[in-house]
């Protein structure tokens, strides 16, 4: 074997093995050395600050304190630097919104969401009752940087010798940075998160910035933030106007808003009230003097006791602002499209049939939306008692609307070919194991469509579905304004996929207003607290599609008078007025419904039970539709009746008849020689005289049954 260190072998470097290996104990050697001279000179030099006693103990405190310090600081700032992320963004922007709701004539009909109002200026805030805020709560606000460490000592000192807290340390920018950046949890990670923060708005505002942002961010109980909003609700006038009464009563609910809030607990709320006044002297702000009198003469806060407001409305219109609103402006005024005479009507109505039949007919809610037929809607009911509760049936409640979704099956089958004449066949049908069948149980034969749709036959519309496709009348439904996305299945013509209310009365809008799509809206107009106008319905809305041909509007509308005249909602019928519309049952007697309309309203009236038993047999044709026609009576008092797009009035004149196709269908309806005040007339007694005893009375057919649904098994809806 070769040595291998060997001077003769060489590697590609140039050196051998025993060269490398000399230098690298070299280098070792050098490099040990060199520390044990570095360590010797360093111990020689610290024996020169070598203390004993009262000295090293001084210099070992220093430098642990040292040593805790910046280690301290490091967890601080890691603590902190989250913090910071808020300020780079839109932090001044309120991120909810605070409503004032008014009805159509401008009269306020309640408030949702926060109070909050930062309109006024610094400068119009009363002196006093900035003083009366400083005193209270931070009176060296002027001399800090964020942080009053005279203060915060004064504070411990203080709490310790009450053995509770009873003063705050923390001055006004660090509440300001709690309210604005964080919550009031209490941990010492939003401790020094608020400090940081403190200093952030030192630093970025004026002393006048942060002051007006605390005055209009601080909250002061009974949902109101901010001096303007609690004057308001208290006081029921502007913080301008306040006297030092009233300025030290709103002083004192920064400290606890809700346990001195006047509204509920007005001794309380007085009692604090002279505690500021006392600060106010102490703090030199003001004599005893000057406070004398707003001691002796207490303020008054305005009697807050719940008045009845449209509840179920505002809930809807809300989630309407929320969802109009631009993300910038969070308080605002609403005009919406509410009437307060129909809102009346519509409760009444509701409560009055469900009063007399919620017993024998166990039937226990019931929801309503009633609009005009451009959309707006008036009134909403979204259950039968807000107190009780607050799940808005109208707007939230998914139930099956039976045979009222005959109205996407039969304006399908209008736009492909087919008419209310068309002949169509009531015949068995089954589709795999799925057998519909009528409420009667059996088949008809051959009928016109209108005929069909005016008995709610369940083959027909099941038989149309498989021509013309399911998917398309799935789609015809959105098209019409139905935003719940509807199920396809093999029954669904007969409505077992669930809607909402105004999903309904979306889709009968639609018609009502001659094929125009026309989506239920409550918001006319919002302004924000400048007076800007955000949204305005007849700039921003989309504009109504032409979703449907007006002369097959009309066509689906002769078919759902008929209906009302004819069919399964006789009960609906309006004295004078004509009426379209659909009822519908699901099955055993779950869902009662009937929507309809006339040239003027439209209204969708559902009634059920919130756990899905079964009703009494209530059908759409019985309590929806007799409570849809009280409604519609009060609703067109005093009313210019308009005429239905494609049908016209009740006495045929002035007939917006679509095409000449129908032109001649609906010949028996005119009477152009006749006013309508004489056809009333007729009309009724027409009626008298149908209901007097008659000589060889003929048995009728009991053709406002209504079938019960079964979506999956075999029967279908009216």
């Amino acid at each position: 074997m070769r040595d291998p260190f060997d001077p003769a072998r060489r590697g590609k470097t140039g050196f051998s093995l025993i060269e490398i290996d000399a230098w690298v104990n070299h280098a070792v050697y050098r490099l040990f050395s060199s520390f044990k001279r570095f360590y010797t000179d360093y111990s020689a030099r610290l024996e020169r600050f070598n203390h004993r006693g009262a000295k090293r103990l001084f210099f070992e405190l220093m430098g642990d304190a040292a040593t805790l310090g910046v280690a301290g600081t490091i967890v601080m700032l890691a603590f902190a630097i989250p913090a910071f992320r808020a300020t780079t963004k839109e932090w001044r922007d309120y991120q909810q919104y605070a409503v004032t709701f008014l009805d159509r004539y401008g009269n306020e009909i309640g408030r949702r969401g926060i109070r909050h109002d930062d309109g006024v200026p610094l400068s119009d805030i009363p002196d006093h009752l900035v003083k009366a805020v400083l005193a209270t709560e931070d009176r060296r606000f002027y001399t800090h940087f964020g942080v009053d460490f005279l203060g915060t000592a004064r504070a411990i000192v203080t709490n310790m010798r009450a053995g509770g807290v009873v003063e705050g340390g923390s001055t006004l920018t660090q509440q300001l940075a709690k309210n604005v950046f964080l919550t009031n949890e209490r941990t010492i990670e939003r401790k020094i998160k608020e400090a940081f923060l403190s200093f952030w708005l030192e630093a970025n505002l004026t002393k006048a910035d942060i002051l007006k942002l605390y005055l209009d961010r601080a909250y002061l109980g009974g949902g109101a933030f901010g001096v303007e909003a609690a004057a308001q609700f208290y006081f029921n006038k502007s913080v301008r106007d306040i006297n030092l009464a009233e300025a030290s009563m709103m002083a004192g609910l920064f400290k606890a808003p809700t346990r001195y809030a006047p509204h509920i607990d007005l001794p309380a709320a007085r009692a604090r009230a002279n505690e500021v006044l006392t600060n106010m002297v102490q703090a030199g702000f003001m004599t005893e003097g000057q406070v004398l009198i707003a001691r002796r003469r207490p303020a008054e806060a305005i009697d807050r006791t719940e008045k009845k407001a449209p509840d179920y409305f505002l809930d809807w219109a809300y989630d309407e602002v929320q969802r109009l609103g631009n993300g910038h402006d969070y308080v605002l005024t609403v005009k919406t499209t509410f009437d307060a005479d129909l809102q009346k009507a519509c409760d009444t109505a509701v409560e009055s049939t469900l009063r007399q039949y919620s017993k024998a007919r166990r039937v226990k809610q019931a929801a309503m939306a009633l609009a005009e037929t451009d959309g707006s809607v008036r009134c909403i009911v979204g259950g039968r008692d807000y107190g009780r509760s607050q799940f808005n049936r109208a707007s939230r409640a998914l139930r099956q609307p039976g045979s009222s979704f005959k109205l996407y099956v039969y304006m399908t089958a209008l736009l492909n070919g087919y008419t209310p004449d068309s002949t169509v066949s009531d015949a068995p049908i089954c589709i795999g194991n799925w057998c519909p069948r009528n409420y009667s149980g059996g088949y008809s034969g051959r009928m016109p469509m209108i005929t069909a749709l005016t008995r709610s036959i369940n083959t027909i519309p099941v038989r149309l579905s498989q021509q013309l496709g399911r998917d398309n009348i799935a789609e015809m439904a959105g098209r019409m304004g139905v935003k719940t996305p509807i199920r396809v299945s093999r029954s669904l013509a007969l409505g077992p996929s669930e809607v909402t209310v105004l999903d309904q009365l979306a889709g009968y809008l639609t018609v009502a207003s001659g094929g125009r799509k026309t989506p239920p809206y409550g918001i006319v107009e919002m302004l924000n607290t400048h007076g800007d106008r955000i949204y305005d319905h007849a700039r921003d809305a989309p504009e109504r599609e032409q979703v449907v041909p007006p002369e097959k509007a009309g066509q689906m509308n002769r078919m759902l008078v008929n209906v009302v005249n004819n069919g399964t909602a006789r009960r609906a019928q309006l004295p004078g007025i004509l009426a379209g519309g659909k009822t519908g049952t699901t099955q055993a007697y779950r869902d009662a419904w009937f929507i309809g309309f006339t040239g003027n309203y439209a209204a969708a009236v559902w009634m059920g039970n919130d756990d899905f038993t079964s009703t009494g047999r209530v059908t759409g044709g019985s309590l929806p539709a007799m409570t849809w026609q009280e409604v519609m009576v009060a609703a067109h008092q005093g009313q210019k009746i308009k005429p239905i797009p494609g049908v016209g009035y009740i006495d045929g004149s002035s007939l917006p008849v679509a095409s000449a196709e129908d032109e001649d269908r609906v010949t028996t309806l005119r009477a152009p020689t006749l006013t309508k005040e004489a056809a009333v007339v007729l009309r009724e007694i027409a009626e008298a005289l149908g209901n007097a005893p008659r000589f060889n009375k003929q048995p009728q057919t009991r053709n406002d049954q209504v079938s019960a649904v079964d979506p999956q098994a075999a029967s279908g809806a009216r």
